[in-house]
């Protein structure tokens, strides 16, 4: 059966425990069940929107891997790809609350998980084909070193064809033996890759560069056609080869978890330019999308419909 996919993503998708109350994690008694991963986050976030989506990946033959397989049907996401590995368990997290806008706790329990054992192995050419995007970030190639050469297969089959990639940084020092060893391979992945969006932070870890526009022009000269930075509350700052600027945050009354706020970035600005939108409207959804998900608890609860973001859009052109 052919299939045709506006995105395909890939990564790891672990069941999420959110504490009820505040405090330490092993003081907290009381947990609500949610989703959780990077990519599966934009995964969700891009499929909301209407595009077509498939995930790629591996879960354990396990409750909670049933539960991500359960999420992806509920999500409207094509699951084709996603294998059930009887040897190894579906991975999970645990997330503190916070009340005060600061990143909460969270603990990984992931070691071994089905799919840090990713590899060439689930590479299928015709599936990859069959989609006209691909997004990547930074976790997925940190989990293992067979998960990191799928990475760049993926990145250099879509690269051979002439499509478009995105690429998160999504920076997990501990998962990587050490911090040259990540910069370099994270770097080597943003080269083949037409749209990459670092925070302030990351870029500064994986460039050396300090400021906003010295970390887009790195990339740039990497051969990326276009870079934004992301700097929490004061927005984002964007450069092309023929443009930049920065764009203000969208204000918000209210930060309830921050988990998840460069994953809606990235669903906000990847959607805009894959409608053919100018770089301008898609730092601004982008921002827009990012300020949602940080004002529900978990960490893709925020991401809107098609019809809530072009509400929400119309209402903005209004003012």
């Amino acid at each position: 059966m052919s299939i045709s996919l506006d995105v395909l993503t890939y990564g790891e998708a672990m069941a999420l425990f959110v504490a009820d109350e505040t405090g330490p994690l092993e003081s907290v008694e009381h947990f609500t069940r949610r989703i959780a991963g990077a990519d599966l986050n934009v995964a969700i976030g891009l499929s909301r929107l209407g595009f077509g989506v498939g995930y790629l990946s591996r879960v354990g033959a396990d409750a909670f891997g049933r539960y991500v397989l359960a999420t992806l049907a509920s999500e409207g996401i094509d699951a084709s790809h996603v294998s059930v590995d009887p040897r190894y368990p579906t991975g999970f997290q645990m997330k503190g609350k916070q009340t005060d806008g600061r990143d909460p706790a969270v603990e990984y329990f992931r070691k071994g998980s089905a799919a840090s054992h990713l590899s060439l192995d689930d590479f299928d050419a015709a599936y990859v084909g069959a989609a006209r995007h691909l997004h990547l970030t930074g976790v997925a190639p940190a989990i293992s070193a067979t998960s990191r050469e799928l990475a760049f297969r993926l990145a250099e089959s879509m690269r051979e064809q002439g499509k478009t990639i995105s690429f998160d940084p999504n920076l997990r020092p501990t998962l990587w033996p050490s911090r040259e060893t990540m910069a370099a391979t994270l770097n080597a992945l943003a080269a083949l890759s037409d749209w990459v969006l670092p925070g302030l932070g990351e870029g500064v870890a994986l460039t050396g560069y300090d400021t906003p526009e010295d970390i887009a022009r790195f990339y740039l000269d990497q051969g990326s056609r276009g870079v934004i930075v992301k700097l929490g509350a004061q927005g984002a700052y964007f450069r092309t080869a023929d443009e930049s600027g920065y764009v203000a945050a969208q204000p918000v009354g209210n930060v309830v978890d921050t988990v998840g706020a460069g994953d809606g970035f990235a669903v906000g600005v990847v959607s805009a330019l894959l409608e053919g939108r100018d770089w301008l409207t898609a730092v601004t959804r982008g921002n827009r999308i990012g300020a949602l998900a940080i004002q529900v608890i978990g960490d893709s609860e925020g991401l809107p419909t098609r019809a809530e973001l072009e509400r929400i859009e119309t209402s903005a052109a209004s003012v």
